[in-house]
């Protein structure tokens, strides 16, 4: 809880998490047993029951004085502005409402500006890795997102997308720029593709393409490549990767 000279008078805003920006939206502003409002208070030792009301000066009905006035909290187009007048509201939300942090958030600009320097960086950062990559390490990445259909683009095409893909999803692409894992899966659809192994229908065992000898079973519920790709490092695996090598080139 902040304390009171912590607190700073100022308007403040609002807005729904999850990038949600319906119409309208209604927060609870009172407590009931289907929206239970309440704030433990550790000095007192016991749960103080929360209520909104524009004619008092506090939030908690213990300290509310005769009618209260009861109003909604409504969020429009998923934000809501709180002026500096309406006290009770702003430490309603800022401090005391249980769903903050998890319903809405309270905008903050140096937080915001802080959030998206660190965005752009990252757009700076993969885009520069992505202008690098070599045309397989960028085939491997665009696989994830793109499946089977990169193996028929072109060297041009595969490094327009690896951009794009960079730009748009930067911090996914410095995730995977760096997994080696997404090379050795990107390297077992493509010994799979050509004939070298094979994946049986039930997609639990990987054999060799030519005499159906099996290789690895796949774990349950693992994505088969994936499995494959960390079969790869193992012992048996090593050997099996340098005959498949042999045969893609």
């Amino acid at each position: 809880m902040k304390k009171n000279n912590q607190w700073e008078m100022k308007d403040r805003n609002y807005y729904l998490t999850n990038d949600m920006s319906p119409l309208t939206y209604t927060l609870a502003s009172k407590h009931s047993r289907r929206f239970p409002l309440l704030y433990f208070d550790e000095n007192e030792g016991y749960n103080r029951e929360i209520r909104y009301a524009t004619n008092q000066k506090s939030i908690f009905v213990d300290e509310q004085d005769g009618m209260a006035t009861l109003e909604h909290i409504v969020f429009e187009n998923g934000t809501l502005h709180v002026p500096k007048e309406k006290q009770n509201l702003q430490k309603l939300l800022s401090i005391y409402h249980p769903e903050k942090n998890k319903k809405y958030r309270e905008l903050d600009v140096v937080e915001n500006a802080s959030d998206e320097l660190d965005d752009l960086e990252a757009e700076f950062q993969a885009l520069a890795i992505a202008r690098e990559l070599e045309v397989e390490h960028a085939e491997a990445i665009l696989r994830v997102e793109l499946g089977s259909s990169v193996s028929s683009m072109s060297s041009k095409e595969v490094k327009r997308d690896v951009l794009v893909f960079a730009k748009r999803n930067p911090y996914l692409f410095l995730e995977l720029v760096s997994d080696e894992n997404v090379q050795l899966r990107d390297f077992a659809i493509k010994a799979t593709e050509a004939n070298i192994i094979k994946l049986s229908q039930d997609q639990r065992t990987f054999a060799w393409g030519s005499n159906g000898k099996k290789l690895m079973s796949v774990p349950f519920e693992e994505n088969p490549y994936s499995a494959f790709a960390s079969w790869l490092k193992t012992d048996d695996g090593v050997e099996v990767y340098k005959s498949i090598e042999k045969k893609l080139n």
